[in-house]
């Protein structure tokens, strides 16, 4: 893996000013809550980072940049091609700054989505992408607190708007966040018990 400055650099030359400035956002709120739940700092840095390395590409290369890394596209995600710069940009992390880590590269990929079982740094990074300080949206602000006292139920809730909102837009929701959502009650309730 390149050094994360390096990477750091490189990522800003990969993005527009917007999407770079963001992306430290991310990376700020996922380093802070990785420290409250004792995630590894590093690791969910750098996957914090690069999470949208594949965003900005554009939307009729996104399914020949998959095919070209061997990804699977599911039929949700060639309708919905926005979904797919999650799993496309673990591959471009691998490809571009030698990340060969599991968990960073599983945390990417479900970004965007999220997963049934998700772990403690894909918990991080889908949330920190959700509630970073530039985000502007009724009810971020009760998210962030949130996520500082119950990551789960600050995740439960991010899954809440999301749906909401993709349902409003009329568009279809990826399973992936019906398997995320429901896996994070059934561990809350178990937890619960």
């Amino acid at each position: 893996m390149l050094p994360y400055e390096d990477i750091k650099e490189k990522l800003r030359t990969m993005l527009s000013p917007h999407r770079f400035a963001h992306s430290l956002g991310v990376e700020d709120m996922a380093v802070r809550l990785a420290e409250r739940y004792g995630a590894d700092v590093e690791k969910v840095r750098i996957a914090a980072l690069v999470h949208d390395c594949a965003k900005e590409i554009p939307e009729e290369e996104l399914i020949d940049r998959a095919h070209e890394y061997g990804l699977q596209l599911d039929e949700i995600s060639i309708v919905e091609k926005a979904l797919i710069h999650g799993p496309l940009g673990a591959k471009i992390a691998q490809a571009y700054f030698g990340i060969d880590d599991e968990e960073i590269l599983h945390a990417i990929a479900l970004h965007t989505t999220g997963g049934k079982d998700m772990n403690l740094i894909d918990k991080i990074i889908y949330l920190s992408d959700f509630i970073e300080e530039g985000r502007k949206y009724d009810g971020v602000a009760y998210l962030r607190e949130l996520a500082f006292e119950d990551l789960n139920t600050a995740l439960i809730k991010s899954f809440d708007n999301t749906i909401q909102y993709v349902v409003s837009l009329n568009s279809l929701l990826h399973p992936n966040t019906i398997f995320a959502r429901n896996s994070l009650l059934m561990e809350t309730r178990k937890m619960g018990e």
